[in-house]
């Protein structure tokens, strides 16, 4: 009995090390760093920014109208009539309407802008982490932020690499 045991046990380390030499290398890259940290993601981060702060100015630009409006109504309320009050009312409803639907466009704007961006920026990343996968031999390259992936040991993370590669690329493109 204690042979077919230690027979037994003989054969699971061999057909794990079988398992483990046929997973090949497995290499892990954040891809959300890579788009903030590469010089490519930092350009587009810049843009995305100089779009933002565009859109904020104009923000507020509409916010001080609104503003203004409103004192001149609280302002001149006594001295109106009730039909003229309730005029210059809707007046101010419709403006403060076409602020609120602004913002919302805005931000969809800004949302769509960044959805761009990310959509230009992978593909050209995805380029890099093949070629590095190719030339170093990993058998599998995951994105830690797609979610499914429980642990990875840091020892196989290559983002920096992937930047750093990335970087090349880009840089010799402009």
């Amino acid at each position: 009995m204690k042979k077919v045991i230690s027979f037994l046990i003989v054969i699971s380390f061999i057909l794990t090390g079988v398992c483990f030499a046929e997973a090949g290398k497995s290499g892990f890259i954040n891809m959300k760093e890579i788009l903030l940290n590469s010089d490519a993601g930092t350009a587009a981060t810049l843009d995305l920014k100089k779009f933002v702060e565009e859109r904020r100015t104009q923000i507020q630009e509409k916010e001080n109208v609104l503003k203004k409006l409103k004192d001149d109504l609280e302002k001149q309320r006594p001295v109106l009539t009730e039909s003229a009050y309730k005029e210059k009312e809707l007046s101010y409803q419709k403006e403060y309407r076409d602020y609120k639907r602004f913002i919302e466009d805005a931000n969809q704007e800004m949302k769509l802008k960044d959805q761009e961006l990310s959509r230009e920026l992978i593909p050209e990343v995805l380029k890099v982490v093949d070629t590095i996968g190719k030339k170093d031999g990993y058998t599998s390259i995951m994105d830690v932020n797609s979610g499914g992936l429980v642990f990875h040991s840091k020892a196989n993370d290559i983002t920096k690499k992937v930047i750093a590669e990335y970087n090349k690329a880009y840089n010799s493109g402009k």
